[in-house]
């Protein structure tokens, strides 16, 4: 949800500053989505400056590194440049050279080294990215920290020449991408480590590589990794060698490693790339703890259904043996409540989620009116609206109301007719769902009496439409006579949300 807000905002400063062609605009969003390495990488602010029509700028985006100390405590998205910053980005913008300033700045006690970078976009710029490093620590480097720079010096200069983000990258969010810190390898252009930061180091000893891998080909490396007959990603030699800016997983001796490529360029000549790493076996195992899981849960369901639908075949048979016209009818009616539960499981067996696409449940209980309908009755039957997902805990006891509801319609309502229509209107708000179901039938019995009580003392069908409304759904129920002739029942209620409760 962070990620939509950022780009949102952006575009709207976007769109308000400035005239951008779709491609230009969609260039910084590409840079922007993929901008953090860099951040990390040059333990530095990036602050997005875009030009505006009245000659200043206005700050469209920014980015704190994870590796060190930042600049800005306070977003200053949305703020105009200050007059001492304006001539250095003009410089960039209308030279489309990096332009790095002699001297420190100073923000309050501490000193900020700043370098302006053009946005490079089909041959001219288009913004410029301000680069400042919080100089406060005043210490000696280390190589880990200078290997870091000088890989994030590449990709600043590949920014500057329109060659930086790849439009083919790697979208989308995936678990376990590594970031800096994770694991950091450098490659040159022939895919030989150049430098392996020591998380980096640690991650290829659990996969079982043997010794240091500098001056090693990193293809050789992970091809006497992986073990024979096992499955490996068709892109994994492409990103081991620097020469595709994708994603990849490793896998060996129960180790998984999470592997992206930057290849890094210049004026189209691949030299090199930076080739980022994470152990990510605990994310994997759960990964397929959870995908387990979801197979074994529909498996579950499948055979609740096969068994259910079992027991509503016997009550048939057992039915057609009846002599006695009540016990057929009582077993019928118990099949068919039987074989509404089969099918929310059915429904339940075929998806990922614990929820169930509904409308095809009331079209179901609408067919129901078919098979109730006696020979000379002729049922008409309309569903209007919708309902949406359903959750499982609330879609069995749903079913079951809709199709009592159905049922008593046909039965009591057309039990002297030769035609007549039953109708299904869903209108859902949210989580908030509201149900007419109304037949044009002979509408509600004992004249004079509350509408809402008469109903509730007839019938075992009634009792259970009562008691599955207000127990399991949380809900209210009223019946009426239906406006031109029959009767109406409307039902509402607040369907459960992810943890199971109501909202409401």
């Amino acid at each position: 949800m962070r990620t939509l807000g950022l780009v949102s905002a952006m575009s709207d400063l976007i769109s308000r500053h400035a005239e951008l062609s779709p491609a230009d605009n969609e260039w910084l969003h590409l840079l922007v989505g993929d901008w953090q390495v860099v951040s990390d990488l040059a333990f530095a602010d990036l602050v997005l400056w875009l030009p505006t029509d009245d000659g200043s700028f206005v700050a469209v985006a920014q980015c704190r590194p994870s590796t060190g100390a930042t600049v800005h405590y306070d977003d200053i998205v949305g703020s105009t440049a200050p007059e001492g910053q304006r001539p250095q980005l003009e410089r960039a913008l209308s030279e489309a050279r990096s332009q790095r300033s002699r001297e420190p700045r100073w923000f309050g006690a501490y000193a900020v080294r700043e370098e302006a970078i053009p946005v490079v976009h089909n041959g001219h710029a288009i913004a410029v990215v301000a680069r400042q490093t919080n100089l406060g620590s005043g210490r000696t480097p280390s190589r880990l920290e200078l290997n870091y720079v000088e890989a994030a010096d590449d990709l600043i200069a590949m920014i500057s020449r329109g060659e930086f983000p790849a439009p083919n990258a790697a979208t989308g969010p995936r678990r376990g991408a590594p970031r800096v810190g994770d694991g950091l390898i450098r490659l040159n252009s022939e895919g030989e480590v150049l430098y392996a930061s020591p998380n980096a180091l640690s991650c290829f000893h659990r996969l079982g590589v043997i010794g240091p891998l500098v001056g090693r080909s990193l293809i050789e490396v992970t091809t006497d990794l992986i073990e024979h007959q096992t499955p490996v990603d068709e892109s994994l030699p492409l990103v081991v060698m620097g020469r595709a800016p994708w994603r990849t997983d490793i896998e060996a001796r129960g180790v998984a490693l999470s592997l992206r490529a930057l290849p890094l360029t210049e004026s189209g000549q691949r030299i090199g790339a930076v080739l980022l790493c994470r152990d990510v076996s605990e994310l994997r195992r759960r990964e397929r703890e959870l995908i387990t899981k979801d197979a074994t849960i529909r498996e579950i369901h499948h055979r609740v259904k096969n068994n259910l639908q079992t027991v509503a075949a016997l009550l048939r048979l057992q039915a057609r043996r009846m002599d006695v016209p009540e016990a057929r009818a009582a077993l019928e009616e118990a099949m068919r409540r039987v074989a509404t539960i089969a099918l929310v499981h059915e429904s339940l067996s075929q998806t990922l989620d614990e929820e169930v696409e509904f409308d095809d449940m009331g079209g179901r209980a609408l067919r129901l009116a078919a098979d109730v309908a006696s020979a000379d009755t002729k049922v008409r039957t309309v569903q209007t609206g919708s309902f949406g997902l359903v959750p499982a805990e609330d879609a069995t006891p749903l079913a079951l109301v809709l199709t009592e509801l159905v049922t008593n319609a046909v039965e009591h309502g057309f039990s002297n007719r030769t035609n007549g229509t039953v109708e299904i209107d869903a209108q859902r708000e949210g989580s908030a769902l509201r149900i007419i179901v109304a037949d044009d039938g002979v509408g509600m019995p004992v004249p004079g009496t509350e509408p809402s009580e008469k109903p509730k003392k007839s019938g075992l069908g009634s009792q259970i439409v009562a008691t599955l409304v207000s127990n399991e759904l949380g809900g209210t129920i009223e019946w009426s006579d239906r406006p031109g002739g029959g009767t109406q029942v409307v039902l509402q209620l607040v369907l459960r949300d992810g943890g199971g409760s109501r909202q409401g």
